[in-house]
């Protein structure tokens, strides 16, 4: 990290979706790092020149300094020209060629971090690629056995983190899902990098209760009595400063977002919408208990503003920014 400024991969995520536009636009802004985006260079450059963006793009290469004045992309082509908003999946090879490259970067020492512009799910899982999250598709890679997803936004009042204990399922399939043991390992995985990435000293985490009134003393569930109490009991006991199962309508309310660090919602949209609702479009989803640092957007692939050119020059880059910037701060402080 020469003269403190960490080396930062941006894969652009969908080649026909709004990710290549915002990381056309990283240009607007000087950054304390050098980023290096992972994906097709000719598709960029197309993406400018329709967004009347002035802005050079120079091939990255390891050995070689960063270039002046230019964004540096590590060339990935596509199998197919890429029209915007119309998904092929005969480019899901070099969407997937990319995020490889950034993860072995970063576990190589090249990058610090990674961070990464949606991707379309269904059309990766169209071209025979399984494929249900970055999330996901990171802890494979690296084998890891347990990650967290953790969206951190602002608020009137300061920063909101939710964490996840599931992510992408069936809201039929969540029961199922929440064991005491797993909740037990995702509570100490958000208290270590609550303190070990963030840099929060003694974390405080709020814990959500699954059913309506966290289960009403078992008259709307007994999840809460039988797996997620108990769990936070063990927890508390282990150290880890740990409150809950709260009702999730008021997990959120001032009064207790200001006195923890971290909720953590017991799916993915019990948490999300009200860190959405917040920050949406500078909100930032970031991977906990990975080997490297990943920050990515709190948005999708937004094909319908990629389509439209007026749209696309009008939409708001805000939330790559806001990844970009925690990506820099997280790396910085794991040098420390």
């Amino acid at each position: 990290m020469p003269n403190g400024r960490p080396t930062i991969a941006v894969t652009v995520g969908e080649p026909a979706g709004i990710g290549p536009d915002l990381c056309v636009r990283l240009a607007e802004k000087s950054w304390a790092a050098r980023l290096v985006l992972i994906g097709d260079i000719e598709l960029l450059r197309e993406r400018a020149r329709r967004l009347s963006v002035g802005v050079r793009f120079a091939p990255y290469s390891l050995g070689a300094g960063p270039g002046s004045g230019a964004l540096e992309v590590a060339h990935f082509p596509l199998a197919k020209p890429a029209m915007p908003g119309r998904l092929d999946p005969g480019n899901a090879k070099a969407v997937i060629a990319s995020l490889d490259a950034a993860l072995t970067g970063c576990t190589s020492g090249e990058f610090a971090a990674m961070v990464t512009a949606p991707v379309q799910k269904s059309v990766l899982n169209y071209a025979g690629v399984t494929f249900t999250g970055h999330t996901e598709f990171l802890a494979e890679r690296t084998g890891t056995k347990r990650v967290v997803m953790l969206l951190v936004g602002g608020t009137v009042n300061g920063v909101m983190r939710v964490a996840l204990a599931t992510t992408h399922l069936p809201l039929a399939a969540v029961p199922a899902a929440i064991n005491r043991t797993d909740l037990e390992e995702i509570l100490r995985i958000v208290d270590g990098d609550l303190k070990e990435k963030f840099g929060i000293g003694k974390p405080k985490i709020a814990v959500c209760g699954l059913n309506p009134h966290a289960g009403e003393a078992g008259f709307l569930g007994r999840e809460e009595i039988e797996i997620i109490a108990p769990a936070v009991k063990n927890i508390r006991a282990a150290g880890i400063d740990v409150v809950g199962p709260l009702p999730a309508d008021t997990a959120f309310v001032p009064r207790i977002l200001d006195a923890v660090d971290c909720v953590v919602a017991m799916y993915h949209d019990q948490g999300l919408p009200v860190l959405k609702h917040a920050s949406f479009g500078h909100g930032v989803n970031v991977t906990l208990g990975l080997p490297i640092l990943r920050t990515s957007v709190d948005h999708g692939t937004a094909l319908d503003l990629a389509q439209d050119v007026d749209k696309a020059r009008q939409a708001d880059p805000g939330s790559l920014f806001a990844a970009v910037e925690l990506a820099i701060e997280l790396a910085r402080r794991a040098k420390r």
